[in-house]
């Protein structure tokens, strides 16, 4: 183990968009990573989820990049008005910084991507050869709008909210999304249907940008890019993550590790941690499940052989 780094601020560019981010590199480092944050306005913490895995991936002799999505923080642009190619274009140029650190392996650095980051990363990891290996960790193997619906009829049904109706609306939303119906329409399916829950839990805060920012990634199939990945693939989930579908997610992803176009170095390791939810963490949330740090950082560090 090395001493703990000290972490500084960087800043690195894609295209006309700067992006500002945090960098930790401990003395003789062995491999490197970076952080890709979840969805909305995520930061180079992703709130508080980041740090203590940044630490310990760090004092375990890892360097760690993690930054500020687009129009968060102090990076540029706007995430609203980014597509996947964007944000994993974001991700790649990350990539690309943190090799070209003195005291980096550039060989031995991967991704590891977070929620709605899992998706950045497996299509940031499909338009490259030199990837070492990428990690997801509590992603979706299917579509967001079938993930957005799983979760909203997880919460309806904690609340004891009538999940049919509300599920029948979110449906006509997600078709109106698919025929490039504008905002104003999909305000009047909601206002139409008596805003029922799914205008609470799915509907709140949305406005014309967000709804153009939805639609347009709402039918976004990550098995693609698992499919055409040339690297190892280690796949994280909370057994009891209401957000993802983790028995669907673990067996898309496992029948593209069996497709016969799947390249051979492209491996998958599928760790379900029970009990944990979508930040892999237990009792209440208060604490990231036993062994989810030190099983990271094996496979990370394992991954120097391959």
């Amino acid at each position: 183990m090395s001493t703990d780094p000290m972490p500084c601020e960087v800043g690195f560019v894609n295209g006309d968009v700067t992006l500002a981010g945090l960098l930790e590199v401990p003395d003789r480092a062995s491999a490197g990573v970076v952080l890709v944050g979840g969805s909305g306005p995520t930061d180079r913490d992703n709130g508080t989820y980041f740090p203590p895995i940044r630490r310990h991936l760090a004092a375990a002799g890892i360097a760690v990049l993690s930054y500020d999505k687009r129009g968060v923080g102090g990076s540029s642009g706007d995430w609203r008005d980014a597509t996947m190619d964007d944000l994993a274009a974001d991700a790649a140029a990350a990539l690309d910084f943190l090799r070209t650190r003195p005291g980096v392996p550039a060989e031995a650095v991967g991704l590891f991507g977070h929620s709605e980051g899992g998706w950045v990363a497996l299509r940031a990891a499909t338009a490259r050869d030199d990837l070492p290996w990428v990690v997801t960790n509590s992603c979706p193997g299917t579509t967001p709008a079938v993930q957005e619906r799983h979760a909203l009829a997880n919460t309806l049904r904690r609340a004891g909210a009538d999940v049919d109706d509300a599920l029948a609306l979110y449906d006509r939303l997600v078709a109106a999304g698919r025929r490039d119906a504008g905002f104003a329409e999909a305000a009047r399916l909601i206002d139409s249907a008596g805003r029922p829950a799914v205008s609470c839990d799915y509907w709140t805060g949305i406005d014309e940008r967000l709804w153009a920012f939805l639609k347009g990634k709402q039918d976004h199939d990550p098995v693609p890019d698992a499919l055409r990945l040339r690297c190892p693939h280690l796949a994280i989930f909370g057994g009891a993550d209401e957000l993802v579908p983790v028995a669907d997610s673990a067996r898309l992803f496992s029948a593209t590790a069996c497709h016969p176009d799947r390249h051979a170095r492209a491996t998958l390791t599928v760790q379900v941690f029970p009990g944990a939810d979508h930040r892999v963490r237990t009792n209440g949330g208060t604490r990231l499940a036993s062994r989810y740090l030190d099983t990271l950082t094996r496979w990370i560090l394992d991954r120097r052989k391959d």
